[in-house]
């Protein structure tokens, strides 16, 4: 499994959040998606590797600002992924 951590800016408020998960989910396949507006970032799970060049793409095409793009590998424990 992959993790992503993407930094994204300009998320106000929970609709902004859902709205770049939503974004997410459609346009790959993850099992997990996760934004904080708070944090200023969005963590993707997902099984396949994704382009960071495509994440990208995906967020700003809503109209939000991208930052670093970290890639590790996800571990699934008892209370989730980490």
């Amino acid at each position: 499994m992959n993790k992503y951590i993407v930094e994204v800016n300009g998320m106000k408020c929970g609709m902004c959040e859902a709205h770049v998960n939503d974004a997410v989910r459609k346009a790959f396949k993850v099992k997990k998606v996760n934004s904080s507006k708070d944090k200023c970032q969005t963590e993707i799970i997902a099984e396949n590797d994704i382009s960071l060049d495509d994440i990208k793409n995906v967020i700003q095409a809503e109209g939000y600002k991208v930052g670093e793009i970290k890639k590790e590998e996800a571990v699934k424990t008892f209370l989730g992924w980490k």
